[in-house]
């Protein structure tokens, strides 16, 4: 079997490359196999949602043990400092426009943004879990479909 759908599940799921790195991997396994765009989209999308669950566990329960290992908190500590500036963004933003401000953060399919990076902000601001989730899943699916469509029209153009 072709590892590349692994790969893709795998990226899809990591905070940096989630599904801008997975999806277009995925997409050149779907058309190298034949395999319908329509089965691969949604699993990636369903793996990239499944990485909301697993970051807020991973911040509910097991970051602050983390917080005594130096390297982790000298990294962690690295990674807020280059997130502080979006997160004081998005607050002056989510206070007027809330839900919506989220989706369209994580929707976006620009470096630094994602279903991670939401999940750090919505846990660093205290919001809703419930309604962050939700937001967050839907900004998932809407940069899903931005990278869908840009991955199909780069192939397209290719072949």
């Amino acid at each position: 079997m072709d590892l590349r759908i692994v790969y893709a599940l795998i990226l899809s799921i990591l905070p940096i490359s989630e599904l801008r790195g997975g999806l277009p991997l995925a997409i050149m396994f779907a058309k190298d196999y034949n395999i319908p765009i329509a089965l691969i989209f949604p699993t990636i999308i369903l793996v990239n949602i499944l990485a909301i669950f697993i970051a807020f566990f991973f911040f509910d329960h097991i970051h602050n043990k983390l917080m005594n290992v130096k390297i982790y908190k000298k990294i962690f500590n690295y990674c807020t400092l280059k997130i502080q500036k979006k997160v004081d963004r998005f607050e002056k933003k989510y206070s007027t426009t809330g839900f919506l401000a989220l989706t369209l953060f994580v929707g976006i399919p620009l470096p630094g943004t994602g279903a991670w990076t939401g999940c750090i902000i919505a846990w660093i601001l205290g919001l809703d879990r419930k309604r962050s989730i939700l937001a967050i899943s839907l900004g998932v699916l809407m940069a899903g479909i931005l990278v869908l469509l840009g991955t199909l029209g780069f192939l397209n153009l290719f072949s």
